[in-house]
């Protein structure tokens, strides 16, 4: 059979894709046994360049900018994308907060001597090679680098074409750093291809990709998740809640809503339901509909809350357990800690839940009963974040349990084998 021009285009995509994988495996086999220090000092040297580079950075985003503007990308994808030298320095800043973390690589749990005499463990090691698929998004390309370097894995990284230049640029500053301190440049790799062949690809590379992790909209992780022949570690739609209490203080409630709804509406983190005790509507929603309308926020209200919120609307049962990634917030009364925790059953989707409560008991019920994989008691949702949690960066906020759950950091980055000490002892 004579192959048609884009059966040739999809063979030459897939084999470039292919060839690249190939060689961050080759060079995960260097990392693997890199030192710390080692280590530490591409991480150094990568926060260090990324400084040094701000101005040249900034000026190759401001082109991804300004075509994503042009082809009315939505708001919430251009706030992603965007790089300022205060997002840049933040960059660096979480590079060299994982610089200060323990390597988790090689560190030894659970020792015990057995009754045959042998002493068993288990010993945290690299992953391997992770595929890291993603939207806008170009820290991660410079989070990914620094978390899978420091964890002792090679990274293939598959951005959007929205961000081909920035991505470039600090893709470039990874391979500079990692030649300064002498090791592969192929721990870090850009796809060849943005096209959709070169995704496919990369999920079918079994034996050579060892866990693929999406990070984007709900589409892209549903079709990594669709298509994948290789473990996928996903993270799916963050649509978080509130809840606030009886008895809770108005002011904290009304902060705690717009810090989560208002600061930057298009991240996973941010605020999309708030959820009020029956008895707190008087006090709490009239207030906040005049803080919300300041900011111009849309409500979208059940019956009993609208009646509180001047300018709102008729909330519909889609508006529960929808991802605005915008200005719109559904509200919703409830009748206690129960309906609460019946609503987040029903309408969450495994990623951040908070309730503002003065009540201890209540507060101990939702981190028991609420499954999500941050579960806060009188704080932001906006704190679920790898950074706010002491990880220094993430890969992502994995909402599917196996075999992580919440920000992805070093920890999670590795995984863990057994390890036995003997003295010449047989099973017989």
């Amino acid at each position: 059979m004579t192959q048609s021009p884009t059966d040739l285009a999809g063979d030459a995509v897939e084999r470039d894709v292919r060839a690249a994988a190939l060689r961050a495996k080759e060079a995960s086999r260097t990392l693997r046994a890199a030192s710390t220090a080692q280590k530490d000092g591409a991480l150094r040297a990568i926060a260090r360049r990324l400084r040094e580079s701000t101005d040249a950075i900034v000026a190759e985003n401001a082109d991804d900018v300004a075509a994503a503007t042009k082809n009315d990308l939505p708001p919430a994808m251009i706030d992603r994308l965007t790089l300022t030298p205060a997002r840049v320095e933040a960059i660096a800043r979480a590079v060299e907060e994982v610089v200060a973390l323990p390597d988790p690589v090689g560190r030894v749990e659970g020792l015990v001597r057995r009754p045959s005499g042998i002493v068993v463990g288990r010993m945290h090691v690299p992953i391997g090679v992770i595929a890291m698929i993603f939207e806008s998004r170009p820290n991660v390309t410079i989070d990914a680098a620094a978390l899978c370097l420091k964890s002792g894995n090679a990274a293939v990284l598959r951005g959007g074409s929205e961000a081909a230049r920035s991505n470039a640029a600090l893709a470039a500053i990874v391979h500079e750093a990692l030649r300064e301190v002498g090791l592969p440049e192929d721990a870090v790799v850009l796809s060849p291809s943005y096209a959709r062949a070169a995704t496919r690809a990369l999920l079918g590379l079994v034996g050579i990709v060892d866990v693929v992790i999406p990070r984007g909209g709900e589409g892209l992780v549903r079709f990594v998740a669709e298509h994948a022949r290789v473990p996928v570690i996903a993270h799916f739609q963050g649509v978080c809640h509130l809840f606030v209490d009886e008895g809770a203080d108005v002011e904290r409630a009304v902060a705690m809503v717009l810090d989560g709804k208002v600061r930057r509406p298009g991240v996973c983190n941010a605020l999309e339901c708030l959820l009020v005790h029956e008895r707190m509507v008087d006090a709490l929603l009239p207030r906040l509909a005049d803080a919300l309308a300041k900011e111009s926020v849309e409500v979208r209200a059940d019956e009993v809350a609208r009646a509180k919120m001047p300018g709102s609307v008729a909330a519909t049962d889609d508006d529960f357990g929808r991802e605005f990634l915008a200005k719109i917030l559904a509200v919703r009364a409830v009748s206690g800690v129960d309906g609460a925790i019946a609503h987040v059953s029903r309408y969450g989707s495994g990623h951040t839940e908070s309730i503002l409560t003065p009540s201890y008991e209540h507060g101990q019920r939702w981190l028991r009963e609420v499954d999500a994989s941050c579960v806060l008691i009188n704080a932001s949702t906006r704190f679920n974040d790898g950074g706010e949690l002491g990880l220094g960066a993430e890969l992502g906020i994995a909402t599917s349990k196996l075999h992580a759950y919440g920000p992805m950091g070093l920890e999670e980055l590795t995984t863990r084998k057994w390890i036995v000490y003997g003295n010449g002892e047989v099973r017989g």
